[in-house]
């Protein structure tokens, strides 16, 4: 279940990311309520999209390096948690966003970050799973 969960959190990552940085115009569009945050800006999604890469990419190392899933987890989990953390801010301070809008940032937003930071607060304290090894290369 654990390498699913991480699998699953490194597809939409690297997919979301790779989807920012090749098609910008489009994400921007596609997303519900994207728009509604600001004008589009090519730059600044490019740099959003690097950003969900480097999560994923823990992510995905994590796969290759099961033993240092902690590691990885808590740094593909940075950006999007504190991410999440800038959505809440928003609707405890303007109020809660159209239902669309909600699901799209509670499914797409909140509940990966959700996910990354349980899966390495899992791993943190389980046997055999190190979060910061020695010897061998972490994430």
């Amino acid at each position: 279940m654990t390498r699913i969960l991480t699998a699953l959190l490194a597809v939409l990552y690297l997919g979301n990311g790779l989807a920012m940085l090749s098609a910008p115009a489009a994400w921007y569009a596609a997303v519900p309520g994207v728009a509604a945050s600001g004008p589009y800006n090519d730059h600044f999604v490019r740099d959003i999209g690097l950003a969900y890469l480097l999560a994923g990419g823990a992510f995905a190392w994590a796969l290759r390096r099961p033993r240092h899933l902690a590691a990885c987890a808590i740094v593909g989990s940075a950006w999007p948690a504190l991410h999440a953390l800038v959505h809440l801010a928003e609707w405890l301070h303007h109020g809660l966003p159209p239902a669309r809008i909600l699901l799209a940032d509670g499914l797409g937003v909140l509940a990966p970050a959700l996910l990354g930071l349980a899966l390495a607060a899992w791993a943190a304290r389980t046997p055999g799973i190190v979060a910061n090894p020695r010897g061998e290369t972490p994430c």
